[in-house]
């Protein structure tokens, strides 16, 4: 069974008013849309240093069944070096920690960012109501 609800008095006036959008308001959707931009970037730096990471802890794993006496291959650039067992493993250690320290920077700028969106999506929602459309 449809039911149609009918609209009140209210309603209908309010629908065929149109809020204006105020220079401080086209701010804040200007801001939206590069924040929202933005942590799209910021997901797949997140992304990628997430694989490089990743990548290390493997690398890591296969080091751990090496002979002391081996000689690595150890990636500098675009170069590959030869290294004792213990040096590579002691830049292998290195590389990770600031592959943890560049998705810990990643993770924060992306929980700020989504935050001050969070913001302005109450703001607009609060100024526009269903006449704007934020959703992504």
């Amino acid at each position: 069974m449809l039911s149609h609800r009918m609209l009140s008095k209210e309603d209908e006036a309010s629908a065929g008013e149109e809020t204006e959008v105020r220079r401080e308001d086209q701010e804040k959707i200007n801001r939206f849309s590069r924040l929202h931009q933005r942590e799209a970037v910021l997901e797949e730096q997140l992304k990628a240093k997430r694989k490089d990471k990743e990548d290390l802890e493997e690398v890591s794993t296969e080091l751990e069944l090496a002979d002391e006496d081996d000689l690595i291959p150890y990636k500098i650039g675009d170069s590959f070096v030869h290294l004792p067992l213990s040096e590579a493993q002691s830049l292998l250690a290195a590389s990770t920690e600031e592959i943890d320290g560049e998705v810990t920077r990643l993770e924060e700028s992306l929980s700020d960012l989504r935050e001050e969106l969070q913001q302005l999506k109450v703001a607009l929602y609060a100024r526009f109501g269903r006449s704007i459309n934020l959703e992504t």
